[in-house]
């Protein structure tokens, strides 16, 4: 047999029958799911410093388990010094088994290490049901050795989902274990 994640496996045991009692869809292919997961840097500092792009896509594919590709600009900005084909950020796109390797780690092990840690807000949904958070430091992923980092550097993490509204995603998400805010708070 071949080996299937925690949370994909809770995902076709639990989550989609709460869902369909939830949100009473007619078939099982309605029931809204996890497409993949985006993990983006921006790299305002390597205008100056081409080491800053080399870490930042090692750090993020060591983070991800998949390895990171650059961003390149679009336009050049003169005022901040950036020609147009200029590596600007680093990102990586996570689907299938990756995605849910990295979702139970980031859930379990991650976000338990962020400090005062209270919860994810829910208001960052974006209307189509994807969910948008930032993380302010890379330094809560247990992958990332503490000696090594020169630059403590932020990233955003995408989940897009095939629900078609908020409350929908919101669900799935909850239900694969988010932990969002309270919401009497």
């Amino acid at each position: 047999m071949s080996y299937v994640p925690r949370l994909q496996k809770k995902y076709k045991d639990e989550v989609v029958q709460k869902l369909m009692d939830e949100f009473n869809y007619g078939s099982i292919m309605e029931v809204p799911r996890l497409l993949k997961i985006s993990i983006n840097q921006g790299l305002g500092e390597a205008t100056q410093d081409r080491k800053v792009v080399e870490e930042a896509l090692e750090e993020l594919s060591v983070i991800a388990g998949q390895k990171a590709v650059p961003t390149r600009a679009k336009k050049s900005v003169s005022n901040f010094k950036l020609r147009e084909g200029m590596t600007i950020g680093a990102r990586v796109t996570l689907r299938k088994i990756k995605m849910y390797e990295f979702l139970d780690r980031f859930i379990s092990v991650a976000l338990p290490r962020v400090r005062d840690f209270r919860g994810i807000s829910d208001k960052s949904f974006d209307g189509r049901g994807n969910y948008n958070m930032g993380l302010s430091e890379q330094i809560i992923f247990p992958e990332i050795n503490m000696e090594k980092v020169n630059k403590i550097k932020g990233m955003d993490v995408t989940f897009v989902t095939t629900a078609k509204t908020d409350a929908e995603a919101f669900a799935l998400l909850k239900h694969l274990g988010l932990p969002f805010k309270n919401q009497n708070n």
